[in-house]
């Protein structure tokens, strides 16, 4: 690997979420969005809303999609555990790819810490209402 290139875990927690990882199983088992719902039980809605990251399921839910999907549990919340395969796992990441890779996990790690502040308000404000 000459200077200018590294590898990623590209479904690692720092570079994948949970949504990403669901996606990539999904499309890995060659499901669509619906046939995955359908299979699951739910909305096609509800399982764009697991990739998009906007909601997560419940623990019923995450136990049907790895059994459906052949990833662990663990795999899916955590990229620990027995899962896909990284793409094209010998080849290295260029300097520009890391760099906009890095860009990406300083972007979600400022996302976390204002919806971390977020939260605290309103939880303020709530008690504020209360008093």
């Amino acid at each position: 690997m000459d200077e200018h290139s590294e590898t990623i875990d590209w479904y690692s927690e720092e570079t994948a979420t949970f949504g990403d990882r669901l996606a990539a199983a999904r499309e890995e088992a060659r499901l669509t969005q619906k046939e995955l719902a359908q299979r699951v039980g739910i909305k096609t809605s509800t399982l764009r809303n697991w990739e998009e990251d906007l909601s997560e399921p419940r623990a019923n839910r995450l136990s049907i999609l790895s059994g459906i999907l052949g990833v662990s549990l663990r795999w899916l919340l955590t990229a620990e555990g027995e899962g896909l395969a990284a793409p094209e796992e010998d080849a290295p990441v260029t300097a520009d790819v890391a760099d906009v890779l890095n860009e990406v996990r300083a972007v979600r790690a400022q996302l976390t810490a204002s919806n971390d502040r977020l939260a605290k308000l309103e939880k303020r404000l709530r008690r504020m209402g209360q008093a």
